[in-house]
């Protein structure tokens, strides 16, 4: 007799809603607490195959910004100031993109 444990690639609810709050919150202007549900989502994501790597794309993405604020030259006093508003679009859509496999995920696991 063989057991097997039963791995639900379910994405629980508080990364679903991580995952929508980061393109709003990045288009209202807080990138840098956009951190705070991008690491939800990266560690939700451990459990959704389908959603590691949009969220590793995404957390890049973000480590890569936050990087180059911090370590460049530049006199922007925050990280939504630093962002150009094409890289805004970018990381908004980004974002959604993240949001949308997390729903679509979510719903095929039911």
């Amino acid at each position: 007799m063989t057991l097997t444990a039963a791995t639900s690639s379910r994405v629980s609810t508080s990364v679903l809603v991580a995952a929508w709050a980061v393109p709003v919150m990045v288009a209202g202007q807080f990138a840098l607490l956009a951190g705070v549900p991008i690491a939800v989502v990266l560690i939700g994501a451990r459990r959704a195959r389908a959603l590691r790597w949009w969220a590793a794309g995404l957390t890049g993405g973000y480590a890569g910004a936050l990087l180059l604020w911090l370590a460049g030259p530049s006199s922007a006093p925050s990280l939504s100031k630093y962002l150009s508003p094409a890289a805004t679009a970018v990381f908004t859509a980004a974002g959604v993109a993240v949001a949308v496999a997390a729903t679509i995920s979510r719903r095929r696991a039911r």
